[in-house]
């Protein structure tokens, strides 16, 4: 009986002093396996698809010429990379004479660049425009990578 005990006892404190030591050392991994930036805030965007699993948002504002435009085609082609998930993803524009949102809320993101939106609207990730066309692809690429990991783990729940 105190054998049983002990171990019964050691199973529960062995992973609660690992877990302690982990965060005491700070041996957590400085890695993540997301192309995308998390937001530092909370925003929450009106861009519910009921059909639709995610969304990708554009941010158009006003005054933004250039890098919207070539956004704008890189959205286009985002549409066609997505292949056979396009039926479970939409492409939002919001600003310009796209969708309106509030000014407030369009001004907590970056302009020209891409946020992935779940189901309810939270903005999950972030991908900047970058000025430079092959690092711009490099984070278009990146967005994709994350969409099809988040569709593979949508299809196994």
């Amino acid at each position: 009986m105190n054998k049983t005990l002990w171990l019964f006892v050691g199973c529960f404190l062995l992973p609660v002093i690992l877990a302690i030591t982990v965060l005491k050392l700070d041996l957590r991994p400085s890695s993540t396996t997301n192309n995308g930036n998390f937001l530092q805030h909370e925003v929450w965007l009106p861009v519910q698809q009921d059909d639709k699993l995610w969304t990708i948002v554009l941010n158009l504002p006003s005054g933004c010429v250039s890098a919207c435009e070539i956004q704008k085609s890189n959205a286009q082609n985002l549409h066609v990379a997505l292949g056979k998930n396009r039926s479970k993803v939409s492409i939002v524009m919001v600003g310009a004479g796209e969708l309106a949102i509030e000014q407030s809320v369009q001004e907590k993101l970056t302009p020209a660049s891409f946020y992935l939106v779940n189901k309810q609207g939270l903005v999950v990730l972030e991908y900047l425009y970058k000025p430079d066309p092959e690092a711009n692809r490099l984070v278009l690429k990146g967005l994709l990578k994350d969409m099809k990991k988040l569709l593979n783990y949508a299809r196994s729940q």
